[in-house]
């Protein structure tokens, strides 16, 4: 799979965002209850969609099947001004019921078309076996590409999502913590 560097960028700020909805500061799995309190806020989040699409798509965590992953590894080689439109793909990608009512209110969106390919490409990005553990470098400096995601450096992997996670806060306005 060759990654685009934008989608390189928001796969790690996607997973950044999904790390930090999934525990507490008591290290309890809250994931479940974050995604539903986020699920209610969304007239907040149909204002983020262009700004943080990696913020918002997590509100579909699980609700995409991808029964032609070829034609999301060519979304996500391409730059998001590429995306296809979601009526382009969406023969490939089925959406779970609970999740239906949810993708209707997006796509009723100015952005929604290409949201909804955004959001569907980096859920495919974070559920492939290897999607979280190559963070470091969509072409993986160290040539481990094809070990499992167990045998791969768990701490160059953190390092990674801390860069995006930092990177992001510096775009929003945020100083750096070096």
């Amino acid at each position: 799979m060759n990654l685009s560097p934008a989608f390189h960028h928001l796969r790690a700020a996607y997973q950044a965002e999904m790390d930090d909805l999934s525990f507490d500061s008591e290290g309890k799995d809250v994931l479940r209850q974050r995604l539903a309190d986020k699920r209610k806020s969304l007239d907040f989040l149909l204002q983020m969609t262009e700004l943080a699409p990696e913020m918002v798509a997590v509100v579909f965590h699980q609700a995409f099947r991808f029964t032609e992953p070829g034609v999301m590894n060519q979304v996500v080689s391409g730059e998001l001004d590429e995306c296809p439109d979601w009526d382009e793909i969406r023969a490939s990608v089925q959406i779970a019921p609970w999740a239906q009512a949810m993708a209707d209110t997006f796509l009723q969106q100015a952005d929604g078309q290409r949201f909804m390919t955004v959001a569907a490409a980096l859920a495919y990005l974070y559920d492939r076996p290897d999607g979280r553990a190559q963070l470091a470098s969509s072409e993986d400096e160290d040539g481990d590409e094809d070990l499992p995601p167990e045998e791969r450096d768990d701490d160059e992997d953190a390092r990674a999502r801390d860069e995006a996670g930092a990177d992001w806060l510096a775009e929003q306005g945020f100083d750096r913590k070096d």
